[in-house]
């Protein structure tokens, strides 16, 4: 069990959702946006800084459970972003 944590701890800088988080690029997708970046690389994206602010993660299959975790925890904030509500909440480095 020790393993499995460090392993995700370790891993979580290069997950898809944290990735797109900090990018904050306007005009990328907010909801399920690290989802949908894994899945833009397993189905041959091509320019995934230019969509997404971000680059793919290098293992797109393995880095897909844990994205889509994290987005559906993450979704009551992405919608309130996409709607345009402001929650005081900022981000990134």
């Amino acid at each position: 069990m020790r393993r499995v944590l460090l392993g995700v701890l370790l891993n979580l800088p290069g997950c898809a959702t944290v990735s797109t988080l900090d990018a904050a690029k306007p005009g990328a997708p907010l909801v399920y946006a690290g989802t949908r970046l894994d899945w833009y690389a397993l189905h041959g994206g091509c320019c995934a800084q230019e969509r997404f602010g971000t680059e793919a993660p290098r293992h797109p299959r393995l880095d897909l459970p844990a994205s889509l975790l994290l987005d559906t925890l993450l979704l009551p904030l992405s919608l309130a972003a996409v709607l345009g509500f402001n929650l005081g909440v900022s981000g990134g480095l």
